[in-house]
Order: structure tokens, then sequence, then C-alpha cells
């Protein structure tokens, strides 16, 4: 019988695929790569074609956003890392990077740019960049991705001794570039007759300065027989890999003394020049810094505007004329996509700085803000809180919700209306609707607060606070929201990047809104609970939809059990709609439009039930609840005095809880006293 290490083995020897190995290290001739590229054009996209394919090549989606048309990105979704790092809430700041990179891809403009993701701190600006990357790496391993490069061989012709040697190109540069200038031309030509016109292939600059030294001394040594020099040139396929440094490049800024510009353009290397006779020979210098490998694909400037002026000079060119000037060369042609980020200090010292105007102009900046949709905020820590990861501890219904609602307040701006509340404005902004107010009224919120979730709490401070709860006190199994409200408020007191004390101050204000909102949550929910029974809110339902109908058509309602027949219960009707705050003035408009509802719905041919209309089923639920919550006697928990009869009701009310709102045992109880403890004091509205 095989070891378990040996029946691995033969696993991992099943399920190889042998045929994608040897397609991803494809080698041939440069005449063989000629072809594949008559073939398939696309293969010799630059570095910003082949960046806007790959977001695309995963697949978009179209949705109407306060009239106006969005389109989702799945790439962002994170589909290769299986969402580990998908970006949640900015589909329209995403949507104008994309735009960008695709006017970059055309050949409009930015492609000689940097691109800068401004935002504050913890606004998924570095997950972004990390997205970019890790989906370049997987894009280049698949069939549309491919991209190729070349190698020498036998070419090194001051070293005869070296023959058989492989001398790969240390930029990854594209083959074509080893076309004569006049042929190169005519043959992009040739090849673009089969491309869309704003996707032409362009393939520009000149060989690095490495192989531009072995193509001149081949020509030398063949007397400029250009068909023999290229005979020492093998072509391979090139895999992206931030790992292996090929094609994808990382720059973050480091103590002044310990940062060298070389880093960026690479260095001598001081071991070849006694080999070689001079440290100007292309063969005595390492082409290995970050601009150098991350040719072909793209670089990353980690917080770029902490870097020291002398590296944000190299920028310029760099994104301008794509060349670089490595020590002692001249300058060397790139294609590679830059982009960069930076926080709100380090930009605003960016304007204010009259000398880095030249790079303030090739700068394309694109915002990526907090999140400012609650839905979007949940999902982001409900990724790190969730049952699989959270082990022996039970997360309270509305705890996660109620710490994202408090960050998304903390971000938006106050509104300028002075009808309208900061917690209203975020309801609005979640696609509720509110009296009053229409989808023009959002539009125009958004407009009058540009800045809105440039500022406020991280999602960071709020994972922390969460973490901290949930490592807190090993002996209880159920954190709640007040754990966290707690932990929030008292951690205010510490955070770093609270500047006064009137905006720690405003903060507070805002964990008090939030409180208020989760009482007025947790007591719906008691009261749906109470009232839950499905059947007798059919029935309430059903009576009161016979009422408005008699009352809309002027007819009087059949008494089931007198048999005769009666005005429409006006006491009935006006009880159930009071609980939804429909006044006096405004009865038979409501009344009429649940009426037109049922008639729209009876032509689709559909059923309309007590939850049909949430309006309706909310007062439903309120009045039915006034009319059991005396028998079950919720007030008499506080005293601690249950008679059993008490207790069993109140026992189906928790195990509702339970069932329908994801409570557990203890956080139920807790909830149950807790609301008790507002019905005893007399808030019960």
């Amino acid at each position: 019988m095989a070891s378990p290490a040996a029946a691995m083995i033969e696993q991992i020897r099943d399920r190889l695929n042998r045929t994608d190995y040897h397609d991803l290290h494809w080698e041939g001739s440069f005449s063989e790569y000629l072809d594949l590229v008559q073939n398939r054009p696309g293969i010799a996209r630059n570095g910003f074609q082949r960046l806007y394919d790959m977001i695309v090549s995963f697949g978009s989606q179209k949705y109407v956003e306060y009239k106006k048309e969005i389109t989702h990105y799945n790439f962002f979704d994170d589909p290769i890392g299986r969402g580990h790092d998908a970006v949640f809430g900015l589909d329209i700041p995403l949507m104008k990077l994309v735009q960008v990179l695709k006017a970059a891809a055309m050949g409009y403009g930015p492609e000689r740019r940097v691109l800068l993701l401004h935002g504050p701190v913890g606004s998924s600006k570095s997950t972004i960049a990390r997205l970019l990357k890790r989906g370049l790496e997987h894009y280049a391993r698949t069939p549309e991705g491919a991209l190729y490069t070349f190698f020498w061989v036998d070419a090194d012709v001051d070293l005869p001794e070296a023959n058989n040697r492989e001398l790969p190109c240390p930029m990854h540069e594209e083959p074509i570039k080893l076309l004569p200038a006049e042929f190169r031309s005519e043959f992009l030509g040739g090849i673009n007759q089969k491309v869309a016109g704003d996707r032409r292939i362009t393939v520009e600059g000149d060989l690095c300065p490495a192989c531009r030294h072995i193509y001149n001394q081949l020509l030398l040594r063949y007397d400029g027989d250009w068909t023999r020099m290229i005979e020492h040139v093998r072509v391979r396929r090139l895999l992206l890999s931030e790992q292996d440094r090929v094609g994808i490049g990382t720059f973050q800024p480091k103590d002044e003394k310990n940062q060298d510009s070389t880093e960026l353009t690479g260095d001598i290397n001081y071991r070849k020049i006694a080999l070689y006779g001079s440290d100007s020979d292309p063969r005595a210098f390492n082409f290995d810094g970050e601009f150098n490998v991350a040719n072909r694909g793209l670089i990353e400037f980690i917080e770029v505007l902490k870097l020291d002026v002398a590296f944000l000079y190299d920028l310029l060119s760099a994104s301008q004329e794509h060349k670089i000037k490595p020590k002692k060369f001249a300058q060397t042609d790139i294609d590679e996509v830059i982009i960069a980020h930076t926080n709100e200090p380090e930009y605003r010292r960016l304007q204010n700085n009259e000398f880095m105007e030249a790079l303030r102009d090739r700068t394309v900046k694109i915002d990526i803000p907090y999140i400012t949709k609650l839905e979007a905020e949940i999902r982001v820590y409900e990724r790190d809180f969730n049952r699989e990861r959270i082990q022996g501890k039970h997360v309270a219904p509305h705890t996660i919700e109620i710490a994202a609602m408090w960050a998304v307040l903390t971000r938006l701006s106050e509104p300028k209306k002075l009808n309208l509340t900061v917690l209203q404005k975020l309801k609005l902004y979640g696609g509720k609707s509110l009296p009053g107010f229409t989808e023009d009224n959002v539009k125009e919120l958004r407009k009058e607060s540009e800045r809105e979730g440039l500022s406020g709490i991280s999602p960071r401070y709020i994972q922390d606070k969460i973490s901290n709860c949930l490592v807190a006190d090993v002996d209880e199994s159920c954190v709640n929201p007040f754990m966290v409200m707690k932990e929030l408020e008292s951690g205010l007191r510490h955070h770093s990047l609270i500047a006064s004390d009137e905006l720690r101050e405003s903060y507070r204000k805002l964990l008090a809104v939030v409180r208020e909102e989760y009482e007025d949550i947790v007591k719906n929910e008691v009261q749906r609970a109470i009232s839950g029974d499905e059947d007798a809110l059919q029935r309430l339902c059903a009576n009161y939809i016979d009422n408005i109908k008699a009352y809309t058509q002027r007819e009087k309602v059949r008494n089931k059990y007198t048999g005769e027949y009666e005005e429409p219960d006006e006491r009935l009707m006006r009880s159930i709609e009071e609980k939804i705050s429909i006044p006096e003035s405004r009865k038979e408009d409501f009344r009429r439009e649940i009426m037109n509802y049922i008639g729209a719905l009876a032509i689709d041919g559909r059923t309309f039930r007590y939850n049909t209309n949430e309006r309706l089923q909310k007062a439903l639920e309120l009045k039915l609840f006034e009319d059991q919550k005396d028998s079950i006697k919720l007030t008499s928990l506080v005293s601690n005095v249950l008679d059993k009869g008490t207790q069993e009701k109140i026992d189906v009310v928790k195990s509702r809880l339970m069932r329908e709102h994801g409570y557990c045992d203890l956080c139920a109880t807790d909830v149950l006293n807790f609301v008790a403890s507002i019905f005893a004091r007399g808030d019960v509205s």
C-alpha cells in the first residue's frame, strides 16, 4: 500500500496538464514568432492595452442608479483570489479608472501620464493596485493574454569561449523591436489591417542598451547581414510575475540615507568591469531597477509623494516620453503602466509645491474615497468576520451593521437641506425611499458633497475594534452591538488620525445616533416576533383590504357574523394607518394607492398578501403587536416575575428571534431584556 506522501505525489502527476506547461513555455525562432503575430496581432499589444483588456476579459454589468448608468467590472470582485481582495461600493471611481485605461489603450494621451490613486488611508488604493498586478500575472498565463520576449544564443562576440550561453533580454523587450525601423512600420501596417482602428498595434522605441550592443556587434560580425544576425535570436513566452521580478515592479519610500535612484533604473555590476574593461559597457550593468523589471507590465509606486524629489523627477520622462536614464547610458525606452497612490496630506503638499508643476501636469488623479453605502461597508467586514472565520463566538445580529453604519456616518457631510438628517441621507444613499425625496434629490445631495468619503473613520479602525471585542472576554460566548459601540467610543480617545476634540465629539454624537437607530431596529424585531403569527397577520390584512375596498368604491362591508351590510370600519382602518404616520388628510390617497397596487398585481397574475407591500406590512405588524403585547406582558421580564403562561409566550418570541433573525439563545434573551426595559420606561413608539 502506497504511503500518503506517495499517493499525494501520484495525484499531482495525474492532475498536471503538461500541454499547458508546454504552451506556457513556448519557444521558437524569430520568423515563427512573426507568424504568431500575423495570426494573433494582440500578442504585440502595449502595456496599457494589455491591462485594459485584462480587466474587460472578466466581464461587466451595467445598472442605473439615480438616473446615471454605471458599469460594474467583475474583475474588481477578485475572481482570481476568490473574493479575498474584492472592492465593494466603489463602482464609480473604478469606472473612471477603467475609462482612463481605455483612453490610454487607444493612445489618446493618458498613456503618457502617471495614474495617481488618491484618497484617505484604508480606502483600498493598495488593494486596487494589488488586484491589477495579480490580474496581469494571471492574464499573461492565458491564451488571450500571451506575450513574448527573446534571448540571444551564441551571441557574446567578445568571449568566444562562452558559446552556447543564453543571454536573455534583461528588460523582456518585444521581439518586433529587432526588425529594422523601415521594415517594422511596414510589418505593423500589415497586421493593423486586421484590428480595429482604435486598437492599433504600435511598437515604439529601440532595444535596451544590452541588446542593442549585441545586435550591433553581430551585425559587425556578419558584415551587416541582418538575416544571419537574427539566427542568434530565440523567442519564448513571457510569464509576468512580481515574485520573480518579471514585468511587475513595486517601489516604496525608504530612509533617505538608504534610498538610491539606481533602485529605479539599475546599477553598475562592479564585478564585471574587469571582465569587460569599462563601466559603460552594457554587459557590466545590471538592468534590474524597478523600471527595468516592470517593462511590458506595470509598476506600482507606494505612497509616491513621500519619495524624495530626485525620485519624482525620474517619473517625468518615464511617464511622458516612456524613457528612463540608466547611469552612463543613453535614455532607454520602456513600455509599462505607472500607477501610484498617495494620501490627502501628501497630495496637498504636492499642490502647494510650485517646483513640482511638471509632475502635477503629468498626473491623472483618480479619487478613491471611503465607501458611503451602508450595504457595501457591511460586506467589507463580513468578509473578515463570518461564521467560517470566527470560531467559538457568536456575533449577534446587527453588530457589524451598527459598526458599519457609524463608519459611513462619519464620512458623510451634513446635508444642506434643513429637513434632512445625516442618518436619513445614509438611508437615501442606500436606496431606501423617504417621503418627499426623489432620485433627483439624491443626485443633488451627491453633487453638493463632492469631497464626501475623503475623510472619516477608516475601515481598519472598525476591524480593529471588532477584533478587540472578539478576544476581550473569553467567557462571553456572544459579541453584541453594545460591546462594539463601547469599544468604538473608548478608542476615540487615542485615535491618532483625529486632529481635534471637536471632531472627536462629533463622532461621539454620531454613535448616539447609531444607538438610537439600533433601539428602533430591535424594537421592531421584537414587535414582529410578538406579532409573528402569519395567519393572524393575513386575517388582519384581509379585513383591512375589505374595508378600504368598500371605502374607495363607496360600498358597504358584509359582516361575517351577522350577515348584514355595514359601513366600512373607519376605526379599524385608522388604527392601522396611524401606525405608519398616515395623516387624516392623506388617508384616502393611501387607500387608493393600496387598491391600485393590488389591481396592478392582479393584472400580472400575482396575489396580494400581508407582506407584499412593505409599508402596509409594518403597519399590520405594529397593530397586531399592540393587540397582543398585553397578553405577553414583556415588561414583566424587568421584574423577573413570570408566570408559566407568560414564560411560554416569551419562549415562543425568543424562538422566532432565533429562527428568523439569527439570534443565539444568549443574545435573544439579552435583546428581549433590553426591549423590555424600553417598554418599561414607556418608550414604545
